[in-house]
Order: C-alpha cells, then sequence, then structure tokens
C-alpha cells in the first residue's frame, strides 16, 4: 500500500490534499521541484520496471527519479490515493524535423475535476503548472506558453519560448491505458540503441525560475530565460554535481 505520507514527505508537500484544482497545481508542482526527471539507472545497466510499486520504491523510498513509466506511473497512484479521478494516456512524441514517435512512447496522465486537466511529472522539460484539457487556450508559464491542438483526431501538446515559433512536445488521444500496456516501450527506451535513452546520461529537474539540467558531462543552467553551460572535468566532479543539485547519491 502507498505511504502518502512518506510521498509527500519526498516531494516537500505540506499544503492542501482535497482534490481540487489548485491541490493539483500545487502537488504537481512540488513533484517536479523535487523529483528529477533522470535515466541513471540505464547507463549503469540497471533494468527499469513497468511497475507502480517499483517506482514509487524508487522514489520515495531510495530518493531517486525516474523517466515518465515510472514518474508519472507514481504520481497517478499519488493522485488516486488523494482522491482524484486519474487516467493514464499513451502519447506520441514529436520528432524533429517532422513526425511522430510510436504509441507509448510516452506516458501522460488526464486528471478529471469539474474539467480534465493534463498532468505530467515525466517529461522533462515543459509545463510546470497542469494544463486545462481545452483547445484554444495558450496559457503562459514563465518564459513560456503552452497550447493543446486538435489536429485529426489527436490533441497535441504545443509549447513556444518567447518570441519563437510553437514548437510540438506530444500527441495523444483520451483512450484510458494501464501501465503494464506501456511495458514494451519501456524495455525499448531502456535497451535499443536507438533510444536517446540509451545514448546519453540525462538528470533534469525544474526550479522556481527555471531548469538545471546535467547531459553527461554537460552541466546546463536556466534562469528566467537565460541559458548558461560549462563542461564538467571528470566523473568526480560529475557526481558531485548529481549530489549537489538533485540530491541523489550513487
Amino acid at each position: 500500500m502507498l505511504d502518502v505520507a512518506a510521498y509527500l514527505e519526498r516531494i516537500g508537500y505540506d499544503g492542501p490534499l482535497d482534490p481540487s484544482a489548485e491541490a493539483l497545481r500545487l502537488i504537481h508542482r512540488a513533484h517536479l521541484f523535487r523529483v528529477p526527471f533522470e535515466n541513471l539507472d540505464i547507463a549503469m545497466g540497471r533494468k527499469i520496471e513497468c511497475n507502480e510499486d517499483a517506482a514509487i520504491r524508487k522514489i520515495v523510498e531510495r530518493q531517486r527519479g525516474g523517466f515518465c513509466y515510472e514518474m508519472n506511473g507514481a504520481f497517478s497512484a499519488l493522485l488516486r490515493a488523494l482522491g482524484f479521478q486519474v487516467t493514464l494516456l499513451s502519447a506520441r512524441v514529436s520528432r524533429e524535423p517532422g513526425g511522430e514517435g510510436p504509441e507509448f512512447d510516452h506516458l501522460t496522465l488526464r486528471v478529471d475535476l469539474k474539467e480534465p486537466w493534463l498532468a505530467d511529472v515525466g517529461f522533462g522539460d515543459s509545463f510546470v503548472d497542469p494544463l486545462r484539457l481545452q483547445p484554444g487556450l495558450e496559457p503562459e508559464q514563465g518564459c513560456r506558453a503552452f497550447r493543446i491542438v486538435l489536429d485529426e483526431g489527436r490533441l497535441r501538446l504545443e509549447m513556444r519560448d518567447r518570441n519563437k515559433p510553437w514548437k510540438g512536445q506530444y500527441s495523444f488521444t483520451f483512450q484510458p491505458r494501464r501501465l503494464e500496456d506501456f511495458a514494451g516501450m519501456c524495455h525499448y527506451h531502456q535497451t535499443s540503441p536507438e533510444s536517446h535513452f540509451t545514448q546519453k546520461r540525462i538528470c533534469t529537474l525544474a526550479t522556481p525560475d527555471g531548469r538545471v539540467t546535467l547531459a553527461d558531462y554537460k552541466l546546463i543552467m536556466t534562469r528566467n530565460g537565460e541559458r548558461q553551460e560549462r563542461m564538467l572535468a571528470s566523473a568526480e566532479e560529475w557526481r558531485e554535481a548529481i549530489k549537489q543539485y538533485f540530491k541523489i547519491a550513487l
């Protein structure tokens, strides 16, 4: 059984717990600010299970992060335990210069309150506050805006940085899914040489004014839309950065 108190302590949350839009927003932000999106187990050859209990143990007990199947799998369990109505959705991630990945490429969440919301703590660099699941809206969050576009029977999440064109992040439908439906793509992303998760180590965490990211040995700090990069000089410096910025001790 999920230890709700331990999970809330893990994300540093002590706000309202009623299934409301405001509580969802606050819990969503708390999760993103404390639990990093990361694929470090893949580089270490540790198998990632597409399993809710395993994801919760990793995030809550081991004080780690994870990728979408782990992060949104665990987060959906927390929301359900708090009384939210949550549906797992399959998303196809946008690819450059065009096209999309396969079904189950990404796991995102629909949360139904008085109106439906899109919640996602497992995509990395994206929205911090949940989004109303309604095409036509363009809410701004910091230096960015987001929108949901209806396109040939699918909904597409798009993001725009200040003074730049809209860019697709992923598309999805409202067909309900189960976590085990994502097992095949979860295995692919941690084993295939074609998966970007096997090509580099990534660890990234939202901050109140931006984001901190470690992509292999490149440390990227973004604050209020301004980006700074530097290369780390050694494995020891990398381990120190993982500990300092993400509170992960490997």
